[in-house]
């Protein structure tokens, strides 16, 4: 009878042993998950917001610069035109980066806008439209706006998103120490207390005869 109750215990230990390391293992894997998400935002928002943002602020500067020679009275009209020429020339090399970069279905859209306005100055710069060329100029700029919101938006979802999974990776990581400390006390008291116990010998009743 003792060895099955003795037996009976040692299962019992053994199985919250082997759910305590379950959950702990579940748990790292879960936090490795997290980890890699965090990773993965840290970097979007570094790739496909920050740099975005620097080539929103490279467009608009070009964008200015062009919108204020097509204004310009004092400049003759082959002056104006390289000058626009050139500078849009520039515009397109950041095209490229920019369409590398992830988008999302409404930058996109603003994105193409941009393109067209662009098209539109290439277009009117031949034949030396100044006036459109300032409106386009003018459009192509609000377009510019809508998209620097939208890497604000943007950034702050990611940023969120990675705050959240940090927090579920601090909460996992305390219960996996809470866990630990519970799988230390239990295999203290399987290898010390019970050592103890068997050591202690109860004293046999005096003798009656």
């Amino acid at each position: 009878m003792k060895d099955h109750r003795r037996y009976s215990n040692k299962t019992k230990a053994a199985f919250i042993l082997l759910v305590v390391m379950l959950i702990i293992l579940l748990g790292n894997f879960n936090t490795l998950r997290n980890s890699k998400n965090v990773n993965d935002n840290i970097n979007a928002i570094y790739k496909d917001r920050l740099v975005v943002a620097h080539y929103i602020f490279q467009y608009s500067k070009e964008l200015h610069f062009i919108k204020a020679e097509a204004e310009k009275l004092n400049l003759s009209d082959n002056i104006k035109k390289d000058e626009i020429i050139h500078t849009l020339d520039i515009i397109h090399d950041i095209d490229n980066l920019y369409a590398k970069t992830v988008l999302t279905n409404k930058e996109k859209q603003y994105f193409d806008a941009f393109l067209l306005s662009c098209k539109e100055i290439n277009k009117q710069v031949e034949s030396k439209n100044w006036n459109k060329i300032a409106i386009s100029s003018a459009e192509a700029l609000k377009t510019l706006e809508s998209l620097s919101q939208i890497q604000i938006e943007e950034g702050k979802a990611k940023l969120a998103a990675a705050n959240a999974m940090y927090s579920r990776n601090n909460s996992l990581g305390q219960l996996q120490i809470a866990l630990l400390i519970i799988l230390g006390g239990i295999t203290f008291y399987l290898l010390i207390v019970k050592k103890i116990k068997q050591k202690i010998k109860i004293p046999e009743p005096p003798s009656m005869n």
